[in-house]
């Protein structure tokens, strides 16, 4: 049954683009030939994979503006990646005004039109991450628009990402949400459940943010320190740039308060979960 959302009416970060873009023209490698200085293909003759590959070269050689056009001749098709990306674009404005209410609408029309794709299937990843947009929209809301913070709807956005799809940012929001101590949907054990999903595929986030849930432990969630420190190391591993550094000082924090014997345990096994698994 097609999951149907509600028709409610920072500079976009080029590593994720890229990746995104990477992830479409890898699924689209069939394609006999995208539009480029080198292609036999007449524009007109195009399929919406070939407009899509070819807004990357365009991406990659820094034409934002002829990008954005063959983005959106590809999004009128319905090519969910090219929608993905016009939608990020939007959300962050990059190459266009930022446009939060049209980003909605198009992370809508991808949720819509594909909520019950087969989670293995090419496009997934972005429909996935359409319903998380979706998600954090519904929390926060959009100002002066009719897209008002509604918690129940993001969090049923989320779950369906989550579980449905597996959407590891979806499972980390949504044990964001559960662990908020200023939260009444507060759950330690939810928490530690969707964020256990999302930090054993990477999300350093999530790592982190379990490993504190189980370093300081709760009346519902048992402490169990030693578990607590090994995620936050295995996040501050993971860590990036500054927009990390809530992660460093996390298990920095932690660490400080931890005895000798802890914290070279949980490095070990951070060490051998990160050589295992990575």
């Amino acid at each position: 049954m097609k999951y149907r959302v509600m028709r409610k009416s920072e500079v976009l970060r080029i590593a994720a683009v890229s990746v995104a873009l990477a992830l479409v023209a890898a699924w689209a490698c069939p394609v006999a030939s995208a539009l480029d200085v080198n292609s036999t293909v007449k524009p007109g003759d195009a399929t919406p994979d070939e407009i899509f590959r070819s807004a990357n070269k365009s991406f990659r050689a820094g034409d934002k503006t002829g990008a954005i056009k063959l983005l959106e001749e590809a999004a009128e098709t319905g090519h969910p990646g090219a929608l993905w990306v016009l939608g990020d674009h939007y959300r962050h404005g990059d190459g266009v005004p930022v446009d939060n209410v049209k980003a909605f609408h198009i992370f809508n029309e991808i949720a819509n039109g594909h909520a019950d794709d087969a989670p293995s299937s090419p496009q997934a990843p972005f429909v996935a991450s359409a319903f998380v947009a979706l998600g954090s929209y519904y929390l926060t809301g959009i100002a002066d628009s009719t897209v008002k913070p509604n918690a129940d709807e993001a969090r049923r956005l989320l779950t369906y990402a989550a579980s449905y799809f597996g959407d590891r940012e979806a499972q980390f929001k949504l044990g964001q949400i559960y662990a908020d101590p200023n939260s009444a949907d507060r759950d330690p054990t939810q928490a530690a459940r969707w964020l256990t999903l999302a930090a054993r595929k990477g999300h350093a986030g999530a790592q982190a943010l379990l490993g504190q849930l189980l370093f300081t432990g709760d009346s519902s969630l048992p402490r169990r320190p030693l578990l607590g420190l090994m995620w936050l190391t295995i996040a501050r591993a993971h860590a990036g740039g500054p927009s990390d550094d809530w992660i460093r000082e996390m298990q920095e924090e932690a660490f400080s308060v931890a005895g000798e014997s802890e914290r070279r345990q949980a490095v070990k096994l951070s060490q051998q979960w990160i050589a295992k698994y990575q």
